[in-house]
This record gives C-alpha cells, structure tokens and sequence, in this order.
C-alpha cells in the first residue's frame, strides 16, 4: 500500500540568529516541527512559525506558460553560478507568489532528491514540460551542461511566449471592439429604436424604406433576441468542445486561418519563426537533426507546418540536405531555405536558423504594431457607420416633416 506524501505548506518564521539579530522569512515544510529543525541546521533558533495563509486571489492560479519560462531562466541563472540543485529548489520555490508553482517546483524537487535525475523528473510533469523541454534538459545532464542547456531552454521559452502574446494582442484588440460594437448596436435596437418607433406612429405618414429597415430589424430582434443569444452562445461552447476534442476540425481551422488575409500572413510568419527557434535551440544542444525534427514538429503550431516538418524529417533520414528538404515541402519562404543552405554549407546551421528566427519573430512584431495602429481607424469607420447609420435611420423620418412644415 502507497503511503500518501505529506502535504506541504509555506510557513512564516521568526527567530534569531547566533548573535542575537532578529530574523524573519519564509520556508516550505511539512509541519511547524520540521521548519523549527531546519531553521537550527542553518543556525538560527526559531521563535514564532505560522502556517502562511493563502491569499483567496492566488487561490485559483493555474501554472501559466510564462511561470515556467521564469521557473526555467531562473534554474539556469543558479546552475551557472554553481549553486546545488535541490537547493536551487528551495530557493526558486520561495520566490513564487502561486501556490501552484510553489507546489510544483516542491514536487519536482522530491523527485530529484529521491534519486531521479531532473529530466524523468519534469516528465512526470507532461502537463507543464513537454516533450521538447525534457528532451533538452536531458541532453544538457548527459553532456554534463545543465546551466548551459538551461539557459537555452529559457531563452526559446521566452521567445516562444513573447511571440504569443504578440499574435493575442493583434486578435484581441479587434475582437474586443467587435463585441462591444454588437452589445451597442443590440442595446439601440432592443431599447432605443422602441421609443421612436412609438413617436413615429403618431405621424401617420410614410416612413423612408431605411427607416422600415431598421424597425423591422429591431421588432425582430425584440421578439427572438434570446434565440439569437442562445444560438451564440451555443455555437461558441460547440466550437469550443470541437476544438478540444476534433483532430480533424483543429487540422481543418489551422489551414483555414493560414488563408485568412493579413490573419493568415502572421500566422504564417509566426510559425517559421518557431520552427526556426525550436529547431535552432535542439540542435545548438547536440540533438541529432532528425530527432530534434520529431520535436520540432509539434512545436510549430500548426497541421500545415507540422506535415511539413515531418515529411522533412522523413527526406533528411534519407540522405537529403535540410534545404533541400525544405524548398520540396513547398511550405517555407525561400530566405529561411537559403539561410539553411548557407548553415548547412559553412556547418553553423543552428547559428543561421537563429538568424532566421530573430528576422521572422522581429516581422512579426512589426506586423502587430502595423495592424493595431490600421486597424484603429477602421473599427472607428466601422463603428462609425454602424452608429450613425442608425441614428439616420431614426432621425430621418423627422428631417423629412420639418422640410413638409
């Protein structure tokens, strides 16, 4: 029978040290017993320790992707300057204010210290190290080059996240717009349009065709708006179930948005730049090209880019160049298959593929700024007309009885 591991919890210490000066801080620990005991190992004589209460704000933090990018540049800043691993744990572990990254980073540390290497440690953590992250590290603890690896795995996690964030940036601000526009447009339609509709009826003349198109709009949106709203919210929970259980519907949107104007060419740019970045940091760690490709390929981000990648790996296994292999993928731009041909030719190929990755993460950047300061002005014009063109439509009718008086 397993015995059940002993939950542990962030205590507040108080105590003084061996001459006398008063000290505070915090530790992770079992029990206030256990605190107690490791605070003399270290020469200080505990007073008061309290269990640490959990603010009900960080309560319900999940582990996010940039938790581990810090977790990662921070596990390499210790190695390099030669501090032990299990107490680089403890004192990453402190650092963080989400009880989920403390508990993991405690997990991961008894794993290593009941004799696991740190690589098959993190891959009883596929949730939160995928295969590429523990792929790497493993490499860098074979080769004796943890710090080194470390840092490179930082460095690609990083960039992976601040290119992400890049792209919501761009999808967000329009999306947000857009619902905003709908929510005013529905609330002048529902409770505005009403009113004049009463007023006008009073006129007992003809209404302009614009204005019988706006009423009708408003009359049905009265009467069925909650058929309309439950539909919304049914199709986005419906393709929000079959995005996360349809291979095929993922596989189908990704080609789907790559064809998207503007949308489509930042994906696109989005994607070679990962590719070049994962493919670049696995063989910069000594990972032989064909299985750093088997990496690379579900680190793209999407269908089209992972078939190509791995019919590459496929082409490369037989013999054939990387650029080669690329240019017959018939997906990669011709500058990242020429700098692959130069990496390849002068034996720098992770150098070249790093070049590429920069050039394509700084497109994109430029693109996202590009598109936020073009797409102000159009949503403005859009909102603009969709307003406008109902306020028109109710004041129309009484700019044609003042011209008639």
């Amino acid at each position: 029978m397993a015995v059940k591991a002993a939950k542990i919890s962030v205590y507040a210490w108080e105590g003084t040290d061996r001459k006398g000066t008063k000290m505070t801080g915090e530790l992770n620990g079992q029990s206030p017993a256990l605190v107690k005991a490791q605070l003399r190992k270290q020469g200080i004589s505990p007073g008061k320790v309290r269990k640490k209460s959990v603010s009900i704000l960080n309560m319900g933090k999940r582990i996010k992707a940039q938790d581990i990018a810090l977790f990662t540049r921070q596990m390499a800043t210790m190695m390099k300057a030669g501090v032990p691993l299990l107490q680089s744990f403890d004192i990453i572990g402190e650092g963080f204010e989400n009880p989920a990254m403390r508990k993991l980073v405690d997990e991961v540390k008894q794993e290593v210290a009941a004799g696991n290497s740190f690589a098959a440690s993190l891959r009883k953590k596929p949730q939160y190290f995928d295969e590429l992250y523990c792929n790497l590290v493993d490499a860098g603890e074979q080769a004796g080059a943890l710090d080194t690896l470390l840092e490179r795995v930082a460095t690609y996690k990083e960039k992976s996240e601040s290119l992400k964030a890049k792209i919501k940036k761009a999808m967000t601000y329009p999306l947000a717009v857009v619902f905003v526009a709908i929510i005013v447009t529905g609330i002048l339609l529902v409770k505005v349009v009403p009113q004049f509709e009463s007023v006008f009826k009073g006129f007992g003349a003809e209404l302009p065709a614009f204005t019988v198109m706006v009423i009708g709009l408003s009359e049905f949106l009265q009467q069925w708006w909650w058929m309309i709203l439950g539909a919304l919210i049914a199709g986005f929970f419906g393709v929000r179930h079959a995005f996360k259980t349809s291979q095929a519907f993922r596989d189908r949107t990704d080609v789907w948005l790559l064809k998207l104007p503007l949308v489509g060419t930042l994906l696109y740019k989005s994607a070679v730049a990962r590719y070049a970045r994962t493919l670049s940091t696995t063989f910069a760690a000594g990972v032989p090209l064909v299985e750093a490709l088997e990496s690379v390929a579900g680190a793209t981000g999407n269908i089209v880019f992972k078939r190509a990648v791995l019919r590459i790996k496929q082409d490369v296994s037989t013999g054939m160049q990387l650029n080669f292999a690329m240019r017959t993928s018939g997906v990669f731009p011709n500058m990242a298959i020429q700098m692959a041909a130069i990496g390849e030719e002068s034996g720098a190929l992770d150098d070249m593929l790093d070049k590429v990755a920069s050039f394509y993460e700084a497109e994109v950047d430029n693109m996202v700024d590009n598109l936020t300061s073009l797409m102000e002005p159009f949503i403005m014009v859009v909102l603009g007309i969709i307003v406008g063109g109902l306020v028109v439509a109710m004041y129309l009718p009484i700019f044609q009885l003042g011209a008639a008086i």
